[in-house]
């Protein structure tokens, strides 16, 4: 009875062996979270926060308000770039997005 046992058993085995398996690799684009690396640019000093009220005149007010136009838009810039550096999607080995 062992014996009959150990041949169905036997049996049952490789007959598993004995059906091919069909294994198929798909790809499968899912975008994964990544931790952005890129530093906070530091925010400049303004012109205008630096002036003193009333000893103010309106020529000094209108200069340094016109060169804090000009370092808000560096500034700007500078943290479009490190926004861009972020958001930009990564290409694989292929080179497609």
């Amino acid at each position: 009875m062992k014996i009959a046992i150990l041949l169905i058993a036997a049996c049952a085995l490789l007959a598993g062996c004995a059906t091919k398996k069909h294994v198929e690799i798909q790809r499968v684009a899912v975008p994964v979270p990544v931790e952005c690396k890129e530093p906070v640019p530091a925010r400049p000093v303004m012109p205008t926060e630096s002036l003193g009220g009333a000893a103010t005149t309106l020529d000094q007010f209108a200069q340094a308000a016109m060169a804090e136009i000009e370092r808000r838009e560096g500034y700007e810039g500078e943290l479009r770039t490190a926004l861009m550096a972020c958001t930009t999607p990564a290409t694989d080995a292929i080179g497609r997005h």
